[in-house]
């Protein structure tokens, strides 16, 4: 993985020979853009990736400290054929170089009183969870899950992966998605099926996931809840960075680079056509086709000269919905707490009206919902011996809202360290030993996320599809969008079906020669 500055042999093929492959630059090196090259350099491209920091990753970025190894953003992994491809694109075998372990419960839901749902891919197990908790919603439960596959049928197999080029592209889908509902709400949804409000809350939190209020965002995500049983909950051992280093060495398996520490402030158009990027430095990297995986927002208001953006100006930017933030606190202890499951959503006292103070209010409440992630559960090599590596996330507004996180962050941690050691993780403020913290400034200046939003444009039914911006570039040749604010949208298998889509309209390279 290339660190230092650029050269000139950066382009030489791997046999010592001029590479005379049409070259393709990447921004940014999180999932979308690390799949992107890899499709790239499959169909023929010399790849250049760039990234800002001082390793690959982007949210997938990986902490080492104090012994502890921390994975930054993404956890779970679903839908893993789409890291299948990469790998057979590359002719190789997925499983010879990633170990990926299914989670079995997939993780558990604790309520604020304390019990918990055990969340898992096995139906029967599943009706008895439902079961447990009110007997009369199990065949309701049964209902919700033949129209999650219907769902999934269409809004993923065939809408997630399709390129929308036009508004018509757009109006000969909503037929369908009408006749799936998705004018309505995935918890309004959720609640035509089951009626115990618990369950209401298990079978709809899934769009939290991906950056989306289940109150307001269309009932097409229920598609999440057939994509886990169909495909299961996996982790990686080594934690995600180890997909991360698999994906870059697949790169470079392909004669193709990463460069860290480059930081990208513009990409260069000529003629309405983007030739390549400048650097920070004043460097400029030529380019036959331009791949950006920063936030697209960013990409349109900030790396694109003036006059450049018709339809996603700045005020349009402005005027958008944009996802939650995100806290994210980790943590190392110097015990292990083995009850604790790999992982666990802690649930507060309130649902819809916490939903509207993160969404809606732009305000931070007292009271919060968690994600507790302990990967030791499944890879104590994560931490020293005897000790447990921790991640807790807590959805929270953009930066619209009135928040001074420099003044916020250790009292809002504070606070979600004493209500974990009241429930699940007793005793913990004397067993901390590391500990780091991110806010939505840290995603702001760290990630350049605009507003600070963890996961891109909220994917609202007017921000999805052709209505979000496109991986093609409307008005720009050769420029194109991947990652989790553009379509289809965020989580893994968002950003890696982004990619994808670029096979649907990249030339190959044999055409550009």
């Amino acid at each position: 993985m290339r660190t230092e500055p650029y050269s000139p042999s950066a382009g030489s093929a791997p046999d010592g020979r001029d590479d005379k492959r049409p070259h393709a630059v990447v921004v940014g090196s999180g999932f979308g853009g690390l799949a992107a090259a890899v499709r790239l350099g499959a169909r023929g491209y010399k790849v250049t990736v760039l990234d800002r920091l001082d390793k690959p990753g982007g949210r997938a970025y990986v902490f080492e400290q104090d012994g502890f190894r921390f994975d930054a953003g993404p956890t779970i992994i679903t839908a893993p054929f789409l890291l299948e491809e990469l790998w057979d694109l590359c002719g190789k075998t997925f499983s010879d170089h990633i170990d990926l372990r299914p989670m079995n419960p997939f993780y558990d839901i604790r309520f604020d009183d304390g019990s918990v749902f055990h969340y898992s891919g096995d139906a029967a197990a599943m009706e008895a969870e439902v079961a447990r908790f009110n007997p009369t919603d199990v065949e309701g439960y049964r209902r919700f899950m033949a129209v999650s596959k219907q769902v999934y049928e269409f809004g993923f197999e065939k809408l997630g992966m399709k390129h929308f080029a036009s508004i018509l592209d757009m109006i000969k889908v909503v037929p369908k998605m009408l006749t799936l509902k998705g004018h309505r709400t995935v918890f309004g949804l959720v609640s035509s099926y089951i009626k115990d409000p618990k369950l209401r809350m298990v079978f709809s939190l899934h769009p939290l996931l991906i950056g989306a209020n289940p109150t307001t965002v269309t009932a097409i995500y229920i598609l999440i809840n057939h994509l886990e049983r169909q495909y299961g909950v996996h982790f990686a051992m080594g934690g995600t960075g180890s997909l991360v280093k698999g994906l870059v060495d697949l790169i470079e398996g392909q004669g193709n680079s990463i460069r860290c520490n480059a930081d990208v402030a513009e990409i260069i158009v000529e003629q309405d056509r983007a030739t390549g990027v400048r650097l920070q430095t004043g460097e400029r990297i030529s380019a036959d086709i331009v791949v950006s995986n920063a936030d697209s927002a960013w990409t349109y208001k900030h790396l694109l000269p003036n006059g450049r953006r018709d339809r996603w100006s700045d005020r349009k930017l402005e005027r958008a919905r944009y996802s939650n933030g995100l806290f994210v606190w980790y943590f190392g202890t110097n015990k292990r707490y083995e009850d604790v499951p790999h992982h666990m959503m802690l649930l507060g006292p309130r649902y819809e009206g916490l939903l509207k103070d993160i969404f809606g209010r732009k305000v931070l409440a007292k009271d919060f919902s968690l994600y507790l992630h302990r990967p030791t559960a499944t890879d104590p090599s994560l931490a020293p011996d005897g000790c447990d590596t921790f991640y807790v996330l807590s959805p929270v507004p953009h930066l619209q809202a009135d928040i001074d996180w420099t003044e916020t962050a250790e009292p809002y941690r504070q606070a979600i360290e004493a209500h974990l050691s009241q429930t699940v993780l007793p005793g913990l403020g004397d067993h901390i030993i590391s500990s780091r913290m991110m806010t939505p400034l840290d995603f702001q200046t760290r990630l350049l996320s605009y507003r600070g939003a963890g996961f891109g444009m909220e994917p609202v039914i007017w921000q999805s599809a052709w209505f979000r911006p496109n991986n093609i570039s409307e008005q720009i040749d050769g420029l194109y969008l991947v990652g989790a604010s553009t379509h289809p949208g965020a989580g893994i298998p968002g950003v890696l079906t982004s990619a994808r889509v670029l096979d649907q309209v990249v030339p190959h390279a044999d055409a550009r020669v």
